[in-house]
């Protein structure tokens, strides 16, 4: 038996000197560098005590060395949990805790505020630096560049990643061998990769969209990678003429349109641009097509599905739509009771294919409730699926919003807003964000005759929530508007506010 994952993306390229991750700086890591790095990190994670299928949670800054833990786990045949860096101890317990993960590698720098947290999960912290220092990365200095790889087979676990669910109980989405890989090859064919391939990754490798999307694409294709430990324009500017692709969410595209050197000079070498992971504005598609001579790429996926639908690399690319759904996925449009609407009515998007995730980590309710026996998982998400098959996302039946290409629930930010002193009640919703795609707006109600400490409710905020799911205003209202049965009415508050952070510019 083989690694089904490990022997796809990185044993090709065990001996192979071209280039891999270009680095800031002109600092470049080839490919077979990175394979023998990525191996002293599997015999050190084995060292530590890990066996297959135990899992492995990090909450590290993006770098060579964190995507070297990762693929490391692959080999090692561990299950691994990358965790969004803004994330709060508070959250990091559940994480771990609910994962049973048995190490948490993390910075120097959280190490005293997560040994804590690991100690009351029942697991180990070791450190990892972006420059590879640390505790973990000291004992993996002394260890081999080779490493005996753990069979695994396509339907063994690869991953988990945990998505927010509606009652503010975050989800482990267990993804395997065969999600990942299958998906990989679907994109590096849809979108015409190859060896000669440049991308521009400004993404976080905490999430699909960087991880399984960008960073696997480039490996199975052979592609070099511009890697850049997070997104700023100015960088990003001066190096797009060395790329062939960017990959980015819909901020990206807002703030280089805001800097007056991106032209069609600049993107001359440039010849595929993707936004993802949260609605591109029409507007944007228009102004970037404008500037620069390209249209973007829109694509649609999920944490529980990696991508599902996308405007074609040759074809009609559509502002407003994901196109229709990609080679081996099928997608349909259903009502509650999931029998299919007429093309061009609304409905819940549902999808099958084998990039659809197992089910939720230790949830089989929750499964059941969202996987269909027939093995279509119902996305939440309202949708148009035209005559041609294109597809529009419309709404989402869940109420998330989507900030940045970072999934918020409003419930989990509701239930911290409401433990708050003299807040009644509160709701939030997403409206529309010139550089964010959506932003949170929360609407508290006071009790009667309290004036609320907003300092104090947004030290609290910043304590126990990430940032990215921070409210970007909050308001003040006497009652909230609802119907008949009671029922907050969150299109009203949506209406309300749904200028309010519109572009002065137009």
């Amino acid at each position: 038996m083989t690694n089904h994952l490990y022997d796809a993306l990185f044993a090709p390229h065990a001996d192979s000197q071209r280039p891999f991750l270009i680095l800031p700086g002109e600092a470049t890591l080839s490919y077979g560098a990175f394979v023998a790095l990525t191996a002293r990190y599997a015999n050190a994670l084995c060292a530590s005590g890990l066996r297959p299928g135990d899992r492995l949670a990090l909450q590290l800054e993006k770098s060579p060395h964190m995507l070297a833990v990762i693929a490391a786990a692959i080999q090692a045949g561990l299950v691994f949990l990358p965790l969004n860096t803004a994330y709060t101890a508070t959250e990091v317990s559940y994480f771990v805790g609910d994962s049973g993960a048995a190490l948490l590698l993390c910075d120097d720098r959280d190490a005293d505020a997560l040994t804590l947290v690991a100690r009351t999960c029942g697991a180990r912290v070791m450190t990892l630096n972006a420059d590879g220092n640390g505790s973990f990365g000291d004992a993996a200095a002394g260890q081999p560049g080779h490493f005996s790889t753990v069979a695994r087979a396509p339907g063994d676990l690869a991953a988990l990643l945990y998505t927010s669910g509606t009652t503010g109980r975050s989800k482990g989405a267990m993804l395997t061998h065969d999600n990942l890989l299958s998906n990989a090859r679907t994109l590096t064919d849809a979108w015409g990769f190859g060896r000669d391939d440049v991308l521009l990754h400004a993404l976080p490798i905490f999430h699909t969209h960087g991880l399984f999307v960008a960073t696997n694409v480039a490996l199975l294709s052979g592609a070099a990678m511009i890697f850049l430990a997070r997104f700023d324009a100015g960088q990003v500017i001066d190096l797009l003429p060395r790329a062939t692709v960017m990959m980015g969410v819909p901020t990206f595209y807002t703030r280089l349109l805001a800097d007056a050197r991106l032209t069609g000079a600049l993107c001359a070498g440039v010849r595929l641009f993707v936004s993802g992971s949260a609605p591109l504005l029409a507007d944007t598609h228009a102004r970037w097509q404008a500037r620069t001579g390209h249209i973007i790429l829109e694509r649609y996926g999920m944490t529980e599905t990696n991508m599902n639908c996308s405007n074609p690399y040759a074809g009609e690319r559509r502002a407003g739509t994901v196109g229709p759904a990609l080679p081996g996925v099928e997608v349909r449009v259903c009502d509650k009771a999931g029998a299919e609407v007429p093309r061009g009515q609304t409905g819940v998007l549902e999808v099958r294919g084998p990039n659809v995730f197992q089910g939720y980590w230790r949830m089989p309710d929750k499964t059941r409730d969202e996987l269909r026996p027939s093995g279509f998982f119902i996305t939440g998400d309202l949708a148009v699926m035209g005559a041609d098959g294109y597809v529009t996302i419309v709404g989402r039946a869940k109420d998330l919003v989507i900030s940045g290409g970072y999934n918020i629930y409003p419930k989990e930010v509701e239930d911290l807003l409401d433990a708050q002193p003299g807040v009644q009640e509160s709701a939030v919703v997403g409206v529309p964000h010139p550089d964010f795609g959506e932003a949170v707006v929360a609407v508290l109600v006071p009790d009667p005759g309290v004036t609320l400490d907003m300092g104090a409710i947004q030290s609290a905020l910043g304590r126990d929530l990430a940032r990215f799911k921070q409210p970007k205003r909050i308001e003040v209202m006497a009652d909230l508007p609802r119907n008949s049965m009671g029922k907050v009415q969150k299109n009203l508050l949506r209406e309300r506010f749904w200028g309010l952070f519109s572009d002065p510019k137009g």
